[in-house]
């Protein structure tokens, strides 16, 4: 069993930085301006990975000039709207065909082994669908609020756009994001093993806002919140969660909500699971009790091993991944690398991140870059030297609440392996002696 709580973390008193250990095992503070010249006191020269090294300049004049810096290039309105590079274009979310009967009830992974910040581009947040993607005209859409309220209330795009503005950044995750490895390690692929968690900055009205203007009866305890989609998508939620930090937003880091987001209007709920951030929002409406619709009480349950099962468990638990090296990353030779990820917690801030290389016997912290926020995706890293031998690296982050990751072996322990949601354990890739990288469980 792997180690899980503080006492099992070796003290470092530079918490704020990361180190990195010696060849004679002590740990050295690893600055932004010594970084290779701590790669050269552990490889021999300025070596970053197997033969490659930095060369230094023969001369003080430049380059020579590639043929792209002997032409001019396309105008400014060349692309109207904007595209990545040409040599980006496999940076692409990707489906499972196999995963559901029809693309329409499916999900597409966003690509996090090409993701450089915990912000998610529009075009690679990943999707989940439950009947396609309607195309909504937004001069038509409307937004009911009705049930146990004094005054019910028929917003038009143009009202909701009159209200005060909030930004904020918040991940979303489905459920099911890791499921797959439930029984075992499955889909050797960062991208196919935890692509269904996104982050971005999200733009619209406090829903606490829109509620406060109908006048809430107090008999009201719960809100049933529905899409527009051909599934008429619809979920409870607490009403105390509405009141808290739920946002019903149309925009989506700076632009207007693309269609498979939710455009012209969804709801995001920070920190609970992805199917309850409505897309495409119609309706809202309060009452005393939950609406149990009939795919709420089959799907979203977390199967116990008596048979039983959990429900309404929205809370997306504390859940961290390595992003280099992973399966699509692998490593190019021995030398100093930068072990990379992302961790995030539904219970607030992450506070700390621990990153092993030796299957979860030894424990080193992460440096965790700014910004931290509440319910959103926190990026850390790690100085490694690599010496070519197989090595097992892992993560595990530990929030504000204290809740530290656990290992897949105490998830089975609670709850078996039937499940399919609410997989949040440490996952481990293992480093083969030529740098390839595979998706592997551990005891």
């Amino acid at each position: 069993m792997r180690p899980r709580g503080e006492e099992n973390v070796r003290p470092n008193p530079l918490r704020s930085k990361a180190v990195l250990s010696d060849p004679a095992g002590a740990d050295v503070p690893v600055g932004r301006r010594s970084f290779l010249r701590l790669g050269a006191v552990l490889t021999g020269g300025l070596a970053l990975g197997g033969n490659s090294a930095i060369a230094e300049p023969s001369q003080e004049s430049p380059p020579a000039d590639a043929p792209w810096s002997q032409s001019i290039g396309a105008g400014v309105v060349d692309r109207p709207y904007g595209r990545p590079a040409d040599t980006e274009a496999s940076v692409i979310r990707r489906n499972v065909p196999w995963l559901t009967a029809t693309a329409e009830s499916s999900v597409s992974f966003s690509p996090l082994q090409d993701l450089h910040g915990i912000i998610t581009p529009n075009g690679l947040f990943f999707e989940r669908h439950h009947a396609g993607r309607p195309d909504i005209d937004p001069a038509q859409h409307k937004l009911l609020i009705h049930g146990l309220v004094e005054r019910p209330l028929l917003l038009t795009m143009k009202d909701i756009l009159r209200f005060p503005q909030t930004t904020r950044i918040h991940f979303i995750e489905c459920p099911a994001n890791g499921g797959m490895n439930w029984r075992a390690a499955q889909m050797n692929s960062l991208q196919f093993s935890h692509g269904m968690v996104s982050c971005a900055e999200w733009t619209g009205v406090k829903l606490s806002t829109l509620l406060e203007e109908t006048g809430i009866k107090k008999e009201a305890k719960w809100a049933m919140v529905e899409g527009a989609d051909g599934a008429h998508m619809n979920r409870s939620l607490p009403l105390d969660k509405c009141l808290d930090d739920c946002l019903v937003v149309y925009a989506q880091n700076g632009e207007a909500l693309r269609p498979e987001q939710g455009y012209p209007l969804r709801l995001v709920v920070p920190g609970w699971e992805g199917n309850v951030n409505i897309k495409w929002l119609r309706r809202i409406k309060l009452g005393e009790k939950p609406w149990h619709s009939r795919e709420e009480t089959s799907k979203y349950t977390d199967l116990m091993p008596d048979g039983t099962s959990r429900g309404f468990t929205w809370l997306m638990d504390a859940k961290s991944v390595v992003t280099f090296p992973c399966p699509e990353k692998p490593l190019d030779g021995a030398g100093l690398y930068e072990i990379r990820g992302l961790a995030w917690t539904g219970n607030g801030k992450v506070t700390r991140v621990d990153v092993s290389v030796d299957g979860g016997i030894n424990w080193q912290t992460a440096r965790l870059h700014e910004p931290v926020l509440s319910k959103a995706l926190t990026k850390f890293t790690l100085p490694w030297r690599w010496d070519g031998r197989p090595a097992l690296v892992a993560s595990r982050v530990v929030d504000e609440s204290g809740y530290v990751q656990p290992t897949i072996a105490e998830l089975r322990k609670q709850r078996g392996s039937n499940s399919v949601y609410h997989n949040n354990s440490i996952q481990t890739w293992q480093v083969k002696s030529d740098g390839t990288v595979f998706n592997v469980q551990l005891a």
